[in-house]
């Protein structure tokens, strides 16, 4: 997505303590101009505490407002859990890749988790697929690389993948003898008591209560999915509130040494249509531009049936995990996507 950085301003190191400044108008024109189902928030500060704001409908047949405690599916977000695990455990690929042309010899592990490993992405092989099939289908993570194999190489040196996620999960595996979601658990969710957080494993339902998700322009259902295709890079279903502990732990280093985080956080330029002009990539976080100086760290997901989040920390402490419920179908809803993360960020 291409989103224009915003014009820096000063930014306060503390703010007043209530509701950040203009998020719940944001979130009203996500739900009214731009016409999304639903939209909700939860900011933290390190000073101030918790808010957390909504507009719209979790669910459109029913009515039921939008609400900043529901789960959803966190799609990409789940790369930073996986990208997390990694590093306590791999420095390099073990050979897991052959054929085609491709040989996971030439590959290491910093470059499948910060997508510069010159692999495609199984997703495109199932762009045209039929919905019906793909919303049932139970995939392998095999199968899934098997497919990226298939697909030519892609022409742009950092070139995101979920693919190369997915084999990050299988050097959880072969490292661990365990498979790489029950690792994650272990390591991650359990520690953090993270207990709104979970892998979904071939089931098509969220468990508790949750926002439906919408896609297509005729607001098709999309919250019973099977999101295997996802794997360990995005099938983590959580709440805003799990996704903010989890940054806040990553980010002050109770889950990885100095030097990991230091790693983690070393990024490159990224694709400007996917990260935006000034994104950058590390392993398993995004930076972008704030309006009031400095870069927010964090990352974004999306899932094919409409849940959306981006989940994004200022250099001062202060978190947002901002989710939707349906599908963006312009780049203008996007751009206000970014400007309400930003107003949450650089709320004075």
């Amino acid at each position: 997505m291409a989103v224009a950085a915003p014009h820096p301003t000063s930014h306060a190191t503390t703010w007043n303590c209530e509701a950040p400044p203009g998020l719940q108008h944001a979130l009203d024109e996500l739900t009214g101009r731009h016409q999304l189902a639903g939209a909700a928030a939860e900011v933290t500060d390190p000073s101030c505490g918790r808010w957390t704001s909504a507009a719209g409908r979790a669910d459109l047949r029913t009515g039921r407002p939008m609400n900043a405690e529901d789960r959803l599916r966190i799609g990409s977000v789940t790369k930073t859990f996986t990208a997390t695990t990694v590093l306590q455990l791999a420095d390099c690929l073990p050979g897991l890749v052959q054929g085609n042309g491709y040989d996971g010899r030439d590959i290491t592990v910093r470059d499948l988790l910060r997508h510069t490993s010159g692999l495609p992405d199984h997703g495109d092989s199932l762009a045209t697929a039929d919905i019906d099939w793909l919303r049932h289908h139970q995939f392998t993570p095999r199968e899934l690389v098997s497919r990226a194999l298939q697909l030519p190489p892609p022409k742009a040196t950092w070139h995101y993948s979920t693919t190369n996620y997915i084999l990050a999960g299988l050097v959880i595996e072969k490292v661990t003898g365990h498979p790489a979601e029950k690792e994650i658990s272990r390591r991650i969710i359990k520690p953090l008591k993270l207990r709104d957080t979970y892998w979904p494993g071939d089931s098509e339902h969220i468990r508790g209560r949750h926002s439906r998700s919408y896609f297509t322009t005729e607001r098709v259902d999309g919250t019973e999915w099977n999101t295997s295709a996802g794997g360990v890079g995005g099938a983590l279903i959580s709440t805003p509130r799990d996704v903010n502990t989890f940054f806040e732990a990553l980010l002050n280093g109770r889950l990885l040494s100095r030097p990991g985080l230091a790693e983690m956080r070393n990024t490159v330029p990224g694709d400007p249509d996917r990260l935006g002009p000034d994104g950058r990539y590390g392993l398993g976080l995004i930076t972008s531009p704030l309006s009031c100086g400095d870069h927010w760290t964090g990352h974004t997901g999306s899932v094919r049936g409409g849940h959306n989040t981006i989940s994004a920390a200022a250099p001062d402490g202060r978190q947002v995990t901002l989710v939707i419920n349906e599908s963006p179908r312009t780049d203008a809803t996007t751009t206000s996507l970014i400007a309400a993360v930003d107003t949450a960020l650089c709320a004075d």
